[in-house]
């Protein structure tokens, strides 16, 4: 546990693309700690190397310590194995506290492993709801909520979900939103559109400027798991394209459901750019410089709000409400009408205005890392 110099050790957790955002300013504040000492644990859940090293390298995420090296497999596989594997490393580095962020399946897997052990446990973006259980992600932020020692919000209204879950208060504390940390530390460094568009044959009709063209993602399985739906989504989107072109960076998955379902011709629509997995600077440069952004990603609806862009969100429900009450977004399911209708308002009239949610500063790693210093000198 605690070494003789009184500091404290923490495992930090990151296993999948959501996760790498929400860790990088964690992993820099807590470096600048005199009280704290991490050890970087990649579960190995996002198992696309070349998209990992992206990412880690443009987000200056210094390399894991350990890499458990999971790969893919069903739900139950993959969480049963990360957990076999974090076992270990507990076992080695007897950790004062185990971090994790966000709601993937690594999340919820090494947050069982820590408490089954009795290591306090620490969530960065908890008390996030969309009240759909189908959703995966939904089962791991209620059961990892549940499990943790300490919970950090991203918006002041989770603090309610968690209340009618039974978490005591103490436990909770509103310190704002990693992700918007990373956003604005690299905006200065996000690749202009222009540079990606030349880079990948955009041709003439994506000039690259600002509010000339809109970036789409697919990626959930209740949009790109269904033929029916797909395919309706896809006609949807081709039709919009013919009035605003579409940068369209496919998601691996989704790429392989279009093929299997014979609806690769979208590709072929000149008012569509494919595009490959995107980097996070590439990512970044896209959605600074769109009309706007249809997306079934969570993490896109909290950056178009920061960054002020009308977000079309292509699900039936959000866990960031936030960003639909006071920020950019528009939730508007697979519905064709609703999608049309909601992309007409934003040509028509620019779209939500939208206002920048509290505490999205910039700072949220650095008020958690001090209440983590606070809370193991109390304990």
């Amino acid at each position: 546990m605690s070494q003789e110099n009184n500091t404290k050790e923490i495992i930090c957790v990151v296993g999948a693309r959501p996760n790498f955002m929400k860790i990088a300013p964690l992993m820099a504040a807590i470096k600048k700690s005199q009280i704290i000492n991490a050890t970087l644990v990649h579960t190995g859940q996002h198992y696309d190397e070349a998209m990992k090293k992206s990412f880690f390298d443009q987000l200056g995420i210094p390399e894991p310590d350990v890499d458990l090296e999971v790969g893919s497999g069903s739900h139950a596989v993959q969480t049963a194995e990360i957990m076999k594997r974090f076992e270990p490393i507990l076992d080695q580095k007897t950790p004062d506290a185990v971090l994790v962020v966000g709601d993937v399946n690594s999340t919820i897997a090494c947050g069982l492993v820590a408490v089954k052990k009795n290591i306090p446990l620490i969530h960065v973006e908890a008390g996030l709801r969309s009240g759909d259980r189908n959703m995966p992600e939904e089962i791991n932020r209620i059961l990892t909520d549940q499990i943790s020692d300490l919970l950090y919000l991203t918006e002041k209204e989770a603090k309610e979900n968690l209340a009618k879950e039974g978490i005591a208060e103490e436990k909770i504390y509103f310190a704002g939103n990693v992700m918007i940390d990373t956003l604005k530390m690299n905006l200065p460094n996000a690749v202009s559109a222009k540079e990606i568009f030349r880079d990948n044959g955009g041709g003439r009709l994506f000039s690259g400027e600002d509010g000339s063209y809109g970036v789409m993602t697919l990626h959930r399985p209740s949009n790109v798991d269904s033929k029916e739906v797909l395919e309706s989504l896809l006609e949807t989107l081709t039709q919009i394209s013919k009035e605003l072109p579409l940068v369209f960076p496919v998601h691996p998955r989704t790429a392989a459901r279009i093929g299997s379902y014979g609806l690769s011709d979208f590709f072929e629509q000149p008012g569509i750019l494919k595009l490959p997995p995107a980097g996070y600077l590439q990512m970044l440069g896209l959605m600074k410089g769109a009309k706007v952004v249809l997306t079934d990603s969570g993490g896109i609806q909290e950056e178009t709000t920061s960054l002020g862009i009308p977000c079309i969100t292509l699900r039936d429900s959000t866990e960031r409400p936030i960003t639909v009450t006071e920020g950019t977004n528009t939730i508007v399911g697979s519905d064709k009408r609703k999608i049309i209708h909601t992309f007409n308002d934003v040509m028509e009239t620019g779209g939500r205005a939208g206002n920048i949610p509290e505490f999205w500063d910039g700072k949220a790693a650095e008020r958690i890392v001090a209440h983590i210093e606070e809370w193991f000198q109390r304990r």
